[in-house]
């Protein structure tokens, strides 16, 4: 074999060549599928063409979406390299940005995506699209609480797209608009011009009352009708209004309350009676030349007997059992004949027979509100406090479901009960007792004493407490003393008699605790005018009686409630919506107490301050 001799001078060039071309070379990114975020980010950065590795990743962004990998759409979302898309992809880039926002719940990424929008803003994309960058538009402004914003989108993309299904974008349009503030309702209407925006603004000013009636706001809706015949929304109502408008006509006339009266539960069945029939005799809009309200005694025989017997006596709709128990003795039955809104709930797993809407004061629905506040305050990690038994069963795995769902962990449970020693129930949760454990290993592996001082544990953010009064005002202060006084404490309403005590409640200062309207606020004219002739209008009775409120108020709406996903009440023991089940949930108030009196936080719509109220004692 030959050998052909290289000079130093040829290598040279021709490593500098190779180099140079290195260099300059593209990546073939079509041929490469990127299978997670940083795989993509370091395939484009190779490319030299920036508007063809922009390209890339939003394809390959568009790809996770299609997967439902949101997070790692939003990783390439929010990289350097897509900080500043060229012209042609800022559209592409908006819409996908929109989608991973959206379906991640991501109000921060939201609110810095809806500061480059206006409502019209979704025009300027291809006929194609148009349905769905607006959709999007309108769910990014309402995760960021502009629901106005949101409205706005929707009425404009109806006259746009010929294509739209009117009823639903008419129902998605008033379910924006009647969350909107009152005030900021007053100054959208004021700015807008158009016969249709007009009208719809128009519309909802008309049923901005809480005191109007179900019959006021029928009479409302036709009014407005008749005012604008050519409004599309005139035409064809949004469902809600429409079963608004016809409920006088369908309401139960035939009721049964049926409540124990005597024995354990006679207290709460008696209060949740009083409630019930104060609430009716309150209301302006209750035809009693039609109505007949019966009380009936469930303590003396099994509820099913007692269902089977008042199904073949013409009754329209019966308000109870109040026993778990009672109301499980129902569920043999696949439909029932007669509407029944129970006052308690089917226990996890039991499945509802047709008819049956459940309502209660269920310590699971605050539990969740616990979980989701936390989530609104940005707390992820917690220590949680809760007693023992089959209650706390339920609380505990309501609250850790809803905590799992938003991110945020438990880091620590203790479930205690009234004979433990809460000083060592303290000390543990807050990992005193780790410390001081780790200090004794310390001198028994040295031999020798050593200065020590305790330390809690550092990664907790907040303590969740579920107590009631007597072991609340013993733990909080506790807190303090194991070095642990400075997390915030959230805790359910169990936690406040419902009687403002200054002298003994000082103990829970700063504790922040969610509780019902009748409790918290400060003017109620039904529980004013109860308490000066009725007993068991506050504290715990008193949260029965506006739970028996609540009851008349739903026994006119539940059509409405079942058939509208985003239709409420505004009760006396919260906001009540309810599932596809039949199942009532509350959207309870918030309050801190300071000086051993509760303050009410009222949060705004529009912005993450919160203002706060002092609750006045009546």
């Amino acid at each position: 074999m030959t050998k052909t001799p290289i000079s130093h001078a040829a290598l040279a060039v021709i490593f500098a060549i190779s180099l140079l071309f290195t260099g300059c070379a593209s990546v073939d990114l079509e041929s490469h599928v990127a299978q997670s975020p940083a795989q993509a980010l370091e395939l484009a950065a190779k490319e030299r063409n920036a508007e063809t590795a922009q390209q890339y990743l939003l394809k390959v962004a568009s790809q996770f979406q299609k997967r439902g990998e949101h997070q790692a759409a939003r990783t390439l979302l929010q990289s350097d390299q897509l900080a500043q898309p060229v012209a042609a992809m800022q559209a592409q880039k908006q819409l996908l940005a929109m989608a991973s926002a959206v379906a991640l719940e991501d109000r921060e990424w939201a609110s810095q995506i809806t500061r480059s929008l206006s409502p019209d803003n979704f025009k300027s994309y291809n006929s194609d699209l148009i349905n769905r960058a607006a959709s999007l538009q309108a769910e990014t402004y309402a995760l960021v609480g502009d629901r106005l914003s949101a409205a706005m989108t929707l009425m404009l993309l109806s006259q746009t797209d010929g294509k739209v299904n009117p009823q639903e974008i008419h129902d998605q349009i008033w379910a924006f608009l009647k969350a909107v503030p009152d005030q900021k309702l007053v100054t959208g209407s004021e700015d807008t011009i158009g016969f249709e925006t007009e009208g719809w603004f128009e519309l909802a000013a008309s049923l901005r009352s809480s005191e109007l009636s179900i019959d006021d706001q029928g009479r409302a809706i036709r009014r407005w009708q008749n005012s604008w015949p050519g409004h599309p929304a005139a035409q064809i109502l949004p469902t809600e209004l429409q079963l608004i408008a016809s409920m006088a006509e369908n309401r139960p006339e035939k009721i049964v309350l049926a409540l124990p009266l005597q024995g354990t539960l006679a207290s709460a069945g008696k209060a949740i009676r009083d409630g019930f029939l104060a609430a009716y005799y309150q209301d302006d809009s209750a035809d009693r030349s039609k109505t007949d309200i019966r009380v009936i005694n469930t303590s003396d025989q099994p509820f099913d007997e007692l269902y089977k017997e008042l199904a073949t006596q013409g009754i329209d709709l019966i308000i109870g059992p109040l026993e778990k128990e009672a109301l499980a003795s129902l569920t043999s039955m696949r439909t029932l004949p007669v509407p029944v809104l129970g006052l308690n709930y089917l226990a996890t797993g039991k499945k509802a027979p047709e008819g049956l809407y459940q309502f209660g004061l269920s310590a699971e629905d605050e539990a969740r509100q616990i979980a989701d506040r936390l989530q609104e305050q940005d707390i992820n990690q917690v220590l949680v406090l809760i007693p023992q038994g089959e209650w706390g069963d339920r609380v505990e795995t309501a609250l850790l479901k809803r905590m799992e769902l938003n991110g945020a962990v438990a880091l620590d449970i203790e479930r205690f009960s009234r004979e433990d020693n809460l000083r060592a129930i303290t000390a543990d949760l807050l990992g005193i007792t780790v410390s001081r454990d780790r200090a004794i290993q310390v001198e028994q592996t040295i031999g020798l004493n050593i200065e020590f001082e305790p330390r809690r544990r550092q990664d907790a953010e907040a303590i969740v407490m579920v107590a009631e009064p007597a072991i609340a005002r013993q733990l909080k202060p506790l807190f303090a003393f194991y070095f642990g006084g400075d997390l915030p404490v959230y805790s359910p309403s169990i936690i406040y008699e419902g009687v403002p005590d200054p002298a003994r409640d000082r103990d829970l200062n700063e504790v922040i605790f969610t509780d019902i309207p009748w409790i918290l606020d400060s003017k109620n004219p039904l529980r004013d005018e109860a308490a000066k002739v009725l007993p068991g209008t506050r504290g715990q009775l008193g949260r029965l009686f506006a739970m028996g409120a609540d009851a008349w108020q739903l026994s006119k709406r539940l059509p409405l409630l079942r058939q509208v996903q985003t239709a409420t009440v505004d009760g006396q023991t919260g906001q009540l919506t309810m599932t596809s089940e039949g199942s009532i949930h509350r959207n309870q108030l918030w309050a801190q107490i300071r000086s051993g009196t509760p303050n009410l936080l009222l949060k705004k719509t529009d912005a993450a301050d919160e203002v706060d109220e002092q609750v006045q004692t009546n």
